[in-house]
């Protein structure tokens, strides 16, 4: 285990960050349960004679802060994300789960006015900075993916150390096509969806920001969404978690919003502000070491065969025009095993229950169809 959590730290400094001498490092964890790969990333930002700093918080006790907050605490992490923002070039951000209903009780307008609070800076910190964000395996996450713990940390690991390089190289064609495409469609059960991507570039995404990674993203013209989706995996949003999600869009809106658990609470999150029933991203997922949704949206909007499409703000790098003080990534898996599916460009099949069916992209099946 030794030999994957410093790979992975040498990965995240010398590729996904490409750090170089003097550049600041701020390194933030949410426990010191991960402090085998809090050592080996100081060891491997030193090497390269960047400059580290940490800062180590508690799921718990920070969401209980949070859920107390007062304007003048708001106004205090405004300035102090600011200054991260202004002195540190590069962020590695490590989080350890305990509980996904932490943060359960914060009130909507707290989130909401601590969320305006940090969007400036935050958008810089994302846009501007270099970033990577990952999980360190917890118990947690080893339930929810139904695993013993020893045998999901090994699992976990192989995940985030899978070959980016190689991944990138068999994107391209995806990419090329990606970027000439206009009309796109979504098929599976119960969703029939269409909507432009004419003129958006297409991004991978190959491990320089999240870890595991293995997605390709654009964004739909705004105002061009229609029809239905539904999400075939489970959806955690402020600490609730929403099953069956059901989207139907006019003209790029989200006009009705349904779910197995509590459609006004599902509703209250679309109607936090006007860019929020518009979608910001539209991605295909294919990490080929991450099969199954576990309820977290690193492992979950990579998985192999899978699409997410996210109601709420767009990335600077492909903008739509869309801006929100939310992002939900939202999970639909096309394999056979979970129903099938087939998604359209141009009116051309491009894949199928999971799997590319055009001869140039097969390479991103991975062998799966074999």
């Amino acid at each position: 285990m030794k030999d994957a959590v410093y790979t992975l730290a040498h990965t995240i400094a010398n590729y996904s960050l490409a750090l170089k001498e003097n550049e600041k490092v701020l390194l933030v964890t949410t426990s010191l349960e991960t402090r085998d790969l809090l050592e080996a990333l100081i060891d491997e930002i030193t090497k390269l004679k960047a400059i580290v700093s940490i800062r180590i918080s508690d799921q718990a006790l920070a969401a209980q802060i949070i859920e107390k907050s007062s304007e003048k605490r708001i106004e205090l992490i405004k300035k102090q994300d600011a200054f991260d923002v202004e002195n540190f070039d590069a962020f590695i951000s490590i989080v350890y789960s305990i509980n996904d209903y932490e943060g359960k009780n914060i009130s909507k307008e707290i989130r909401r006015k601590q969320g305006e609070a940090l969007k400036e800076s935050h958008e810089k910190k994302i846009n501007e900075r270099k970033w990577v964000l990952l999980n360190y395996p917890s118990p947690l996450d080893a339930y929810k993916a139904k695993m013993e713990y020893r045998d999901f940390k090994k699992y976990a690991f192989e995940v985030m150390n899978v070959d980016y390089q190689a991944m990138h190289e068999k994107m391209k064609p995806l990419k090329e096509l990606m970027d000439k495409t206009d009309k796109v469609r979504i098929v599976a059960k119960d969703t029939d969806l269409t909507f432009s991507i004419k003129g958006m570039p297409s991004i991978p995404c190959v491990g320089d920001k999240n870890i595991p990674d293995g997605e390709l993203y654009s964004a739909p013209i705004k105002d061009s969404v229609n029809g239905k989706i539904t999400y075939n995996t489970p959806s955690p949003y402020n600490g609730n978690v929403y099953t069956n999600v059901s989207l139907t869009f006019k003209d790029g809106k989200i006009i009705e919003a349904t779910c197995n658990e509590d459609n006004d609470k599902l509703n209250e999150i679309f109607n936090t502000d006007e860019g929020a029933r518009y979608v910001g991203e539209f991605s295909l997922g294919f990490n080929p070491k991450i099969i199954n949704p576990m309820g977290d949206i690193l492992y979950d909007e990579k998985i192999f065969g899978s699409l997410h499409f996210t109601p709420g703000c767009c990335y600077d790098d492909c903008d739509n025009k869309n801006k929100s003080s939310i992002h939900w990534d939202m999970v639909l898996i096309q394999r056979k095993e979970y129903g099938g599916g087939e998604i359209y460009f141009d009116d051309v099949l491009i894949r199928k229950d999971g799997l590319f069916v055009l001869p140039e992209l097969k390479e991103l099946n991975f062998g799966y169809e074999k």
